[in-house]
């Protein structure tokens, strides 16, 4: 299982986030997303996993209709084990400021 840490600005933005919308999210990585980085093979095209534009190193994830996260990898915590970094949560919008 890869390892964790959000950035003070996506714990804000989860807190905007419906119950159910956070739930949607985290059965979306638990699901999907972390199978996915275990397996080191390509996303599943449904999570839509693509780059953001002019922030090199940061991705999107598309957990709902107008569901988005973005995240980056981070620097190992444990040794072999893929880190990642959430930054940010919620709609489209968020991709202004990833």
């Amino acid at each position: 299982m890869p390892t964790f840490e959000t950035l003070p600005r996506f714990t804000a933005d989860l807190q905007h986030l419906t119950p159910a919308q956070r739930r949607r999210f985290r059965r979306v990585v638990l699901d999907s997303f972390v199978p996915d980085l275990r397996t080191g093979r390509q996303f599943r095209p449904g999570l839509r996993i693509k780059g953001v534009r002019c922030a090199p190193g940061i991705y999107e994830l598309t957990w709902a209709p107008d569901g988005r996260a973005t995240w980056s990898y981070g620097r190992e915590q444990i040794a072999g084990t893929l880190h990642i970094v959430w930054r940010r949560i919620g709609g489209h919008d968020i991709l202004a400021g990833p």
